[in-house]
């Protein structure tokens, strides 16, 4: 993991603000090759009461869910070294993480891609470009049914 692949939450910081706290709507960790999708992403969520981590990669991203599981997960289908479906089973085969929601963001609205992510077990789908108001929109549809379910 290279230093710039963590931004917000360092080794030395206190652990990640819990979605228990009003001021804190969830833990959520954008996964995407690109540094224009993930200052967006990351920007619009923050300002929406969030807090994010961020990943560059597949693996990065992996590390980074074992260590803060975070509430949600927005990974990119597509990405160097280790790419999205490959990081989703990973995450899915942890017991740390086999839980943990994900949504999968990709431009190559396939049919079988979308059956592949499915089958890896992505909780939602959407596909590029996404604005980050339907991105929130599936990150608190998402929270919602999560909490839902606790109380049920």
């Amino acid at each position: 993991m290279r230093a710039d692949d963590v931004k917000h939450v360092m080794a030395t910081d206190p652990q990640p603000q819990r979605p228990e706290s009003p001021a804190c709507a969830g833990l959520v960790l954008i996964v995407d090759d690109s540094a224009d999708a993930r200052e967006l992403y990351s920007a619009w969520l923050e300002y929406s009461r969030f807090q994010v981590l961020i990943a560059s990669d597949g693996e990065t991203a992996i590390h980074i869910a074992v260590e803060n599981r975070p509430d949600v997960i927005v990974m990119d289908f597509s990405m160097p070294h280790l790419d999205g479906l490959g990081a989703l089973r990973g995450l899915r085969n942890n017991r740390r993480t086999e839980q943990i929601p994900v949504i999968m963001v990709t431009a190559y609205p396939l049919a079988t891609i979308n059956r592949s992510a499915r089958e890896a077990g992505a909780d939602a789908i959407l596909t590029k470009p996404c604005l980050p108001e339907e991105l929130e929109r599936s990150i608190r549809q998402i929270l919602a049914s999560r909490r839902n379910t606790k109380l049920a």
